[in-house]
């Protein structure tokens, strides 16, 4: 049977992904071939992989008793990449066979796959293969992957892939796609549906059921509220949705421009109409989320100093899980970078041969080089953010290391590590963004001011410096505190520092009338978050001309995180935070750098850039700042949502729905629904809330879908965040991410959102 919207076919025999019907790189992919896994020096060993009938698994031969094979998703891959990429691969083949080589990097935790073909050609085939196939996965709308996602469910439900329907069959589907049904309505479905009565479903048969399944009786009350000529919607009546229910500034133009990109029936197309279909697909689209489409790209001022942005910002960036005996990677700096953040953090301590290294000083964390982490940074740095990238040094390291550090960032980074103040005169503020797109900033000590480059009688050569704040609070925490407050810095690493030099805080008066506006400090998360409650206004003051770093306290060990948002209330930019921990915290993190193309840079609002600002997020006395609103939030439904406990076999989720504000202390807010017995496939809430937002330039909207549980802790099904400044008024859907920030395909909320003055 062929799906309505788009033309897929459900058989038992392969599933061709829209857009890819006889495609070659397809059919290599499915006919398969050998390739050498790579685990070790010793351990290299032949297997055959293939993609799966579904196009969605690929599947490999293993030579273990009691399990003959192996399959996993490609939903589960993070990227493919060609040559020795990995570190396994580096330190496992010999560079002789770097064209041969490529990996397969998955989300979250689980190990890259290290793979080597027999030639050259075969491994560009794989990459380019599997490369084609993730990207037209990825760029489906959410319509068509939920219809593949359907379809797949179908097909495993199908066991004697007969292409038939039978009863049993019909009931461990709908488990599949995570609905419970009592066997009386399951069997009042099924003799709906079967009206051949050969006990069992086929071709138009399954067609009826499918429609039946993903009718949507939310969709058909609006679309029936608006489609008011001959059933359907007229350019007029969509119009009219557009004005009355969105709250756009739509104009008839907009309208016939909607019809056009979205309606599926030509006859309606070319009678400037919009059937029921076309009105989902648009309410699956851009242009019917909740995240403001014009807010998408890069669409603010990036022209501003580089200290009125909020910069996505890591803390220790190099490790991959907790911060007392996990390992040290490039991997985690390049997956730090591909989700665009733009300061990243290298402890660098001496090592063995001369050659500094990366890991957490006096704990069990391995270790990394220098050379290959600068390498790995150079290589990703801008790949999805083109704005600049600071290195921020807690440098350890011996005069003779430091030297060997300048060769390896000068040598290795070239043309981007900007080197010296941009202009001709000794500079009175920062460079923009824009400015500095594609440069390295270095942050570290410096033996002297910037004035040093415009002085032709600078001869100033090693000396010693104060050590970093976080270095000595650190080292004060491992040595009983012994504290080390000096170390030799080396001329050659000192002059590579330019907008970013560190230096201890001493108090905002003494920053203002004593530090030049490239002086910065680093705050531990205690220290900051005194400061925000006591000093607001004079902490907003003091980052209208300076940058600020906070990073997490030492005894966070786990690598778990602080609240970054009453940081950004008082203007902080550089709000570190351990990217590798999946966290309520990251979710907000990714939330509020989600806007403006996702490239690490948020322009912060007027007030916290205006010098007469007189800011403060704990008391909101009168001033710009002070923008009463009400938002009203209706959660309606809820689409195919994951199953927990895939393992198992009749375990559903039990789904509800909260939705939190968080921004300044009078703006924080909770408020959830009743949870739904048994159906994660198309649960219906229609709830309705009411919040009242004082600052809204400041506040984050996040939606967090749980399974509920009496006897224990909810399981997190999905979450999404974004600005409220971003949030699209009217009917929306919402997508949903994993606890690691990863899209889930095919679930979604349907929600109907109104931000309105307050009166």
């Amino acid at each position: 049977f062929s799906c309505p919207y788009r033309n897929l076919t459900y058989r038992s025999s392969v599933f061709t992904p829209a857009g890819l019907e006889g495609d070659e790189d397809l059919q290599f992919l499915l006919d398969g071939g050998n390739l050498v896994k790579i685990r070790s020096s010793s351990w290299k060993k032949p297997r055959f992989y293939r993609l799966q009938d579904d196009c969605k698994t690929l599947w490999h031969e293993s030579k273990k008793t009691l399990r003959p094979s192996r399959t996993f998703t490609l939903d589960d891959i993070e990227s493919v990449r060609k040559g020795r990429q990995s570190e396994g691969l580096k330190k496992h083949t010999d560079a002789s066979v770097e064209e041969l080589c490529f990996s397969i990097f998955f989300k979250g935790s689980k190990k890259n796959l290290d793979l080597m073909a027999a030639s050259d050609v075969e491994a560009t085939r794989w990459v380019k293969a599997l490369d084609k196939v993730l990207n037209n996965m990825r760029n489906l709308s959410h319509q068509k992957k939920s219809e593949h996602w359907i379809i797949n469910c179908m097909r495993k439900a199908d066991k004697n892939a007969d292409n038939k329907m039978t009863l049993k069959e019909l009931k461990h589907f709908l488990r599949q796609i995570n609905v419970e049904v009592d066997d009386t309505y399951a069997e009042e479905i099924f003799k709906k549906c079967d009206t051949s009565n050969s006990d069992s479903l086929e071709d138009s048969e399954i067609k009826h059921f499918y429609d039946m399944l993903t009718h949507r009786e939310e969709i058909d009350v609006i679309y029936g509220q608006y489609s008011k000529t001959e059933g359907q919607m007229s350019a007029s009546d969509l119009l009219n949705f557009l004005l009355n229910e969105q709250r756009e500034q739509a104009t008839p133009e907009d309208a016939y421009k909607l019809i056009e990109k979205y309606e599926v029936d030509e006859i309606a197309k070319q009678k400037k109409r919009m059937t029921k279909d076309g009105f989902l697909m648009y309410l699956h689209h851009d242009d019917g989320s909740i995240l403001n489409p014009a807010h998408k790209p890069v669409y603010q001022d990036m022209s501003q100093p580089l200290n009125h942005y909020y910069i996505s910002s890591s803390h220790n960036t190099y490790l991959m899980e907790d911060q007392v005996k996990g390992p040290s990677s490039t991997e985690a700096y390049i997956r730090a970078l591909m989700k665009s953040c733009r300061c990243v953090e290298l402890d660098c301590w001496d090592g063995d041969n001369g050659e500094p290294v990366i890991y957490h000083g006096y704990t069990m964390t391995s270790k990394v080089l220098f050379r290959e982490v600068i390498q790995a940074i150079k290589d990703y740095a801008f790949k999805t953010s083109e704005y600049p990238v600071i290195l921020s040094l807690e440098n350890h390291c011996t005069l003779e290391q430091q030297k060997l550090m300048a060769h390896y960032l000068i040598s290795i980074l070239g043309e981007a590590l900007l080197s010296k103040p941009l202009g001709y005169t000794i500079p009175t503020n920062f460079p923009s963004p824009e400015e500095l797109k594609g440069k390295f900033l270095i942050k570290g000590k410096r033996l002297n001011k910037l004035d040093a480059f415009f002085n032709k009688n600078n001869t100033i050569e090693d000396d010693s410096v104060s050590e970093e704040d976080e270095a000595a609070d650190f080292k004060e925490n491992k040595q009983n505190g012994q504290k080390k407050s000096k170390i030799k810095l080396a001329k050659q690493l000192s002059d590579i520092v330019i907008y970013c030099k560190s230096v201890h805080f001493s108090g905002f008066e003494h920053a203002r009338d004593n530090q030049d506006f490239y002086e910065m400090s680093s705050f531990k998360e205690s220290k900051a978050f005194n400061l925000a409650d006591t000093s607001a206004t004079a902490f907003c003051h003091h980052n209208m001309d300076k940058l600020s770093r906070i990073y997490p306290a030492g005894s966070r060990t786990n690598s778990s995180n602080y609240n970054p948002v009453p940081m950004w209330n008082v203007g902080c930019q550089i709000v570190a935070l351990n990217f590798q921990t999946p966290s309520k915290e990251m979710h907000l993190n990714q939330g509020r750098f989600l806007p403006n193309g996702f490239c690490g840079y948020i322009l912060k609002p007027e007030f916290q850039r205006s010098l007469s600002s007189q800011f403060n997020p704990n008391t909101l006395t009168k001033g710009p700042w002070l923008k009463r609103k009400t938002f009203h939030v209706m959660v309606v439904s809820g689409q195919q949502l994951p199953k927990i406990n895939k393992e198992k076999h009749k375990s559903i989720v039990d789904p509800l729905v909260r939705v939190e504000v968080c921004g300044v202390p009078a703006d924080n807010a909770s408020k959830e629904t009743h949870y739904i017995d048994n159906n994660g496939f198309n649960p219906t809430w229609n709830e309705s809330f009411k919040f009242v937002i004082h600052v809204p330039e400041l506040a984050l909207v996040r939606f967090v879908v749980e399974d509920y549980d009496s006897t224990s802790q909810n399981d997190l099904i999905g979450h999404y965040c974004l600005p409220l400044t971003s949030v699209q008024n009217g009917y929306r859907h919402v997508p949903l991410l994993t606890k690691r920030g990863d899209v889930i395909c095919s679930a979604g909320l349907f929600v109907h959102l109104m931000l309105i003055d307050a009166k």
